[in-house]
């Protein structure tokens, strides 16, 4: 019997989608080519997530490496929050979840700095029981072990959990963890798919 949601944020709960930030702000093609290979698609943002550098650090070594000027890079990284919003239909299902018995957690690949202003903004973050984020532990999903630890730090039955995000692959991890998942291809609408997966009725 599942008794316990944990959701990930990026494209469940909050909505990250740099290359349509990019076209909506009238990046050219090329340059927005750039942008998503040489920043959002590096090493250093998955070791931003995983907390092993500062934002500091990661322009200084992305810089050498891209056509992008200095400047330019930072004031990607500057944006960040612009990108992201809430994905209201899929948050307003938490307080529900909650009335209806289930403890929710959140687990997701985030680096601190974003995370701990968007925590302080977001008003959906007051129905989770507790979370962990990837660069606070480091170690980032889909490595098995970021799941065993939201176990041990909450006490939670993996078989008793039920796992969501947007990407199969950290289903699937989740799942070799011991902990069943429900993939959701970044929907902005998962009442649906959740309630069947429950046997519940959500709105």
């Amino acid at each position: 019997m599942i008794r316990n949601l944990v959701f990930d944020l990026g494209n469940v709960l909050i909505s990250f989608v740099p290359s349509d930030y990019l076209v909506k702000k009238n990046y050219p093609g090329t340059i927005r080519n750039t942008i998503l290979k040489d920043i959002f698609q590096s090493d250093e943002w998955k070791m931003l997530d995983n907390g092993d550098i500062t934002v500091s650090e990661a322009i200084e070594s992305i810089a050498p490496k891209s056509s992008l000027r200095r400047e330019e890079i930072a004031l990607v990284f500057s944006f960040r929050r612009d990108i992201m919003f809430p994905l209201d239909e899929n948050a307003r299902l938490l307080p529900g979840l909650r009335k209806k018995g289930f403890k929710l957690y959140y687990l997701s690949n985030f680096p601190l700095d974003v995370f701990e202003e968007i925590k302080n903004d977001y008003y959906f973050f007051r129905h989770f029981d507790g979370g962990i984020i990837s660069s606070e532990v480091k170690l980032s999903k889909p490595d098995v072990r970021i799941y065993e630890c939201l176990f041990r730090k909450y006490g939670l039955i993996p078989s008793e959990s039920l796992y969501i995000d947007d990407l199969e692959e950290n289903v699937r991890a989740a799942e070799s963890a011991g902990m069943p998942g429900m993939t959701t291809n970044g929907s902005p609408c998962i009442a649906e798919q959740l309630g069947s997966r429950l046997g519940i009725m959500l709105q």
